[in-house]
């Protein structure tokens, strides 16, 4: 199987370009920043077959707090459920240890039910109180009206 390597410009445009097969749709494309892979290089990370992105994880250290965070992880619909993402995940935590850092952060909406399985899996646990469903959510974390659901384990 594929190690993670460094993220390039080429690995980024061809994300972009193939932003459904990761995603389903668009929805996210505004989120990925190329600041991602310039500026915070060290901590963009992809899985390839051949010249094919098939994961991907933009992640970055905060700045204001001793933690790590991933910004996005997406994973091809094909490659989805092959323990792609956890490999990604392994692989920044490896790194934040490397720098010291002993906290690894994340957040989602709440609606998206495959990210909330996905990060407790890795045995991440939610912050805030309980909302509508029942999934414990940061009020107005992302902007009035906007919670998120924050994850955050130690490593």
């Amino acid at each position: 199987m594929t190690v993670p390597t460094p993220c390039t410009p080429e690995d980024f445009h061809q994300i972009l370009n193939d932003i459904e097969d990761f995603w389903g749709s668009t929805r996210t494309l505004a989120y990925h920043h190329p600041m991602f892979i310039y500026e915070f290089g060290d901590t963009a990370f992809v899985l390839k077959e051949g010249d094919t992105v098939i994961a991907y994880l933009f992640g970055f250290v905060s700045q204001t707090e001793n933690l790590g965070y991933v910004h996005l992880i997406g994973v091809r619909q094909s490659h989805q459920r092959a323990g792609l993402g956890e490999k990604l995940y392994r692989h920044f935590i490896a790194e934040l240890k490397k720098a010291g850092i002993n906290r690894i952060k994340a957040i989602t909406t709440p609606s998206n039910e495959k990210s909330i399985r996905f990060h407790l899996k890795l045995g991440m646990t939610m912050l805030g109180e309980a909302g509508e469903a029942g999934i414990k959510v940061v009020k107005n974390y992302s902007g009035p009206g906007q919670d998120r659901v924050v994850f955050i384990m130690e490593i």
